[in-house]
């Protein structure tokens, strides 16, 4: 059986294609996987890869902003990309990368995500390209720098490109920042 690729916003798909997802994320993440990292991919558009009734792969883009030289940039932050363990290494994360890259580059000014060193090598090959520069977090408590993120931030470079090794700051959510 052929894969299928759902596109759809989080308003607009089902209790069970919002718990295949979920389900999906934990499965793939474990145990590191929380509650508010599930929520983090909620709100924007998702991209689902079904098998006939089984999800296989799932990513999603969120708005977020992030700060660059004193400016809010829109970013369309890529969360929850996750393929299931059997499925890997057959191009369904490129897949559900390529559906997400015309969204990003028409709706926002930026993308980013952050990668596991597993995937830097997918994202690398779809153009993206490894923040240098250090990264924090805007918190209750203030600015706060992110060194355990330095390294594993990717973006999708606007036109003009941003000089990737300046400082890069997330908003503020619960849970990881990034």
């Amino acid at each position: 059986m052929r894969s299928r690729l759902q596109l759809a916003h989080t308003a607009l798909l089902d209790a069970e294609a919002l718990s295949a997802a979920r389900s999906l994320l934990f499965e793939v993440f474990a145990p590191e996987m929380t509650q508010e990292d599930w929520e983090h991919a909620l709100g924007g558009l998702h991209a689902l890869i079904w098998d006939g009734e089984e999800l296989i792969g799932h990513a999603a883009v969120i708005q977020r902003q992030l700060i660059y030289e004193g400016r809010a940039l829109r970013t369309g932050y890529v969360e929850g990309v996750a393929v299931r363990a059997e499925h890997r290494r057959q191009g369904h994360g490129t897949r559900l990368m390529a559906a997400l890259d015309p969204v990003i580059r028409s709706a926002y000014e930026l993308g980013a995500l952050g990668s596991t060193d597993v995937a830097a090598a997918m994202y690398e090959a779809a153009g993206w390209i490894c923040w240098q520069g250090p990264t924090a977090g805007l918190t209750p408590e203030g600015t706060i720098p992110t060194p355990e993120e330095d390294g594993s931030i990717y973006v999708l470079q606007p036109t003009p490109p941003l000089e990737a090794t300046r400082a890069l700051t997330c908003d503020y959510r619960a849970g990881e920042l990034w």
